[in-house]
């Protein structure tokens, strides 16, 4: 059995990081019997500088990329079947808001050390894309670290403490220093980047071709 560690650069309001996230735990299991991985989550926030209330999700898309209404609804049919493929449900509506994550990044850093970093980051996935929550909320997010096993008291002073705010910034910056400017992505065994939601099939092949010469 070869062990490797995988880090995984993301952000919950990042529907192809919950995509491939899923892929990659496809590949993993179709591998199991040859791979055993370690898997860290890392911050990047795609809107660091969006306000409190957030935007709708559509305007912001349009003044982003340019996206149309149209753009718009072919993109979540997609994804929302992309979802399904992988055993992950989107819940799109129409008034949908991008949200700050600054917050729910310093939760997710916070349970790393508490073992409950991979239980949290799937909470708030299905938080915001399935159950239409606000997750820049602190309410919402003290309420999904409680629903994981974490203690909540200690969740609002994490989530208040300019500390954990700035460790969060920090990590990022090395992030993007390192190369990284587009979500998600996996480094494997701290040396080799795939990015994007690449296809199980793909991380197959990758994790095969990184991991021939582990012994």
């Amino acid at each position: 059995m070869k062990k490797i560690q995988i880090d995984i650069v993301s952000d919950v309001v990042c529907p192809w990081c919950i995509i491939g996230y899923k892929r990659l735990e496809m590949a993993l299991a179709a591998l199991s019997d040859k791979l055993e991985a370690e898997i860290h989550w890392h911050p990047f926030e795609l809107n660091p500088a969006m306000g409190n209330k957030g935007q709708d999700l559509r305007e912001h898309l349009h003044e982003k990329y340019g996206t149309t209404r149209e753009d718009s609804i072919l993109a979540r049919q997609n994804l929302t079947q992309l979802g399904q493929d992988v055993g992950f449900q989107f819940n799109f509506y129409d008034e949908m808001r991008i949200y700050n994550t600054r917050k729910a990044h310093q939760l997710l850093m916070w349970a790393s050390g508490e073992g409950k970093q991979f239980e949290l980051e799937m909470r708030l996935f299905k938080a915001y894309f399935s159950e239409q929550k606000d997750v820049s909320n602190s309410a919402q997010l003290i309420e999904c670290a409680k629903q994981v096993g974490l203690d909540p008291e200690i969740a609002e002073m994490v989530i208040n403490d300019q500390g954990w705010a700035e460790s969060v910034v920090h990590t990022e910056r090395q992030w993007v220093d390192a190369g990284i400017h587009a979500v998600p992505a996996f480094i494997i065994n701290q040396r080799h980047l795939i990015s994007g939601a690449q296809t199980s099939e793909n991380f197959i092949s990758a994790l095969k071709q990184i991991t021939e010469n582990i012994h």
